[in-house]
């Protein structure tokens, strides 16, 4: 995200002026902007003209527009942001009061007003500024005959491909079609990786499989590297890493974010952090369940004891339409932090923060053990 001005003061008011440069950012906004918050933006509108006929004519006209927010939408699969309300700028097209839909895509500039820019809004316009927060990672899940390729960025997790081959069974009569269509199928996600990995983005590229199947597509990728000279992949070799998996499904995906070759090349990332945070707290939960907990009540006994040592908490629990909903786990999260305890927010669009979503979306390790937390009802 590039953040053009900033004219703001904390838990007051103020605006600031950003650019999404990738779909990431788009959810960072989404996270950002609430029903009360108004969005300027240049947006295009058709409006009706009298015609020399006398009749009107219907035409498309580009114009400034500044909404009070009532709802916001993310269309992950197109990329856009779609922010709905109130017109509240003048305009000799658009009365104020009359209902328009902004659409923010990459690339758009737009600029966000708060009556309140709560710390939570402030941490979310300093990690989106901030190029070492992305975990930049491209992943190749795949088993015989099937292969996603998913980039993870520092906020959402998107499905670049999906590639699909018929593959006959490796004994019997049809032993010879079985290596042809192995063949094709590497040749197929050796295609699709060439268009949507790229080393100038991506920290580093995992090839993920049950069986052999990745070791033989690397296999086939190096030697057809070598051959066509691809100098893409023969430059960042070092930086193609296989990981075993139990199926080439995205649910596998925490199976590679556990991998310790994986965590070492994304170690200082947002997406990393989160990671062996979860995983902390699962193990908490294992060997030592009465010093970790989930669910806001829970949490909150556990806040007002002073025992949370770290907060696991989604972004979806912020997105709340209630303000004084919203307004209850910044001040938690807030109090947290200032006794020193430690606060990672997930991203409900990453595969961790979809773990944590099934925990009620938020949970936390303790510092000390609180045997009765199980007797208060959730």
């Amino acid at each position: 995200m590039k953040i053009v001005r900033r004219d703001l003061t904390r838990n007051g008011p103020g605006s600031v002026k950003m650019i999404p440069e990738e779909a990431d950012d788009l959810w960072i906004a989404y996270n950002l902007i609430v029903a009360g918050d108004s969005v300027m933006a240049v947006t295009v509108r058709k409006v009706m003209r009298e015609a020399a006929s006398g009749g009107r004519d219907a035409e498309r006209v580009k114009l400034k527009l500044e909404i009070n927010v009532e709802t916001v939408e993310y269309d992950k699969e197109g990329a856009v942001l779609r922010i709905r309300g109130k017109n509240c700028l003048e305009n000799e097209h658009v009365k104020i009061g009359a209902f328009h839909t902004l659409e923010i895509d990459v690339n758009r500039p737009f600029v966000l007003r708060k009556d309140i820019w709560d710390s939570l809004a402030l941490d979310v316009i300093h990690q989106a500024a901030d190029p070492n927060a992305s975990a930049d990672l491209a992943v190749v899940m795949m088993q015989e005959g099937l292969c996603h390729i998913l980039l993870i960025g520092k906020s959402i997790t998107i499905t670049r491909a999906r590639i699909e081959t018929s593959i006959p069974r490796k004994h019997g009569p049809t032993v010879a079609g079985y290596d042809k269509a192995l063949t094709k199928f590497f040749e197929n996600v050796l295609q699709a990786f060439l268009k949507h990995v790229d080393f100038n983005v991506v920290r580093c590229a995992v090839i993920a499989s049950p069986g052999f199947t990745k070791d033989q597509f690397h296999k086939h990728l190096m030697l057809e590297a070598e051959r066509r000279q691809l100098r893409s992949v023969i430059e960042n070799k070092s930086r193609i890493i296989l990981v075993h998996t139990t199926s080439g499904y995205k649910h596998s995906l925490r199976e590679v974010l556990d991998a310790p070759n994986v965590m070492n090349m994304i170690k200082d990332t947002k997406a990393a952090q989160e990671v062996r945070g979860l995983k902390d707290f699962f193990a908490m939960l294992s060997n030592d369940p009465e010093r970790a907990c989930y669910g806001p009540k829970h949490v909150e006994v556990a806040h007002e004891r002073m025992a949370i040592q770290t907060l696991l908490i989604t972004d979806e629990l912020f997105r709340s339409s209630d303000v004084a909903t919203r307004k209850r786990y910044v001040s938690l999260v807030d109090s947290i932090k200032a006794s020193g305890g430690t606060v990672h927010i997930f991203s409900s669009m990453h595969v961790s923060g979809e773990q944590l979503a099934q925990l009620t979306g938020i949970a936390a390790i303790l510092r000390f053990p609180l045997p009765d937390l199980d007797d208060i009802e959730m």
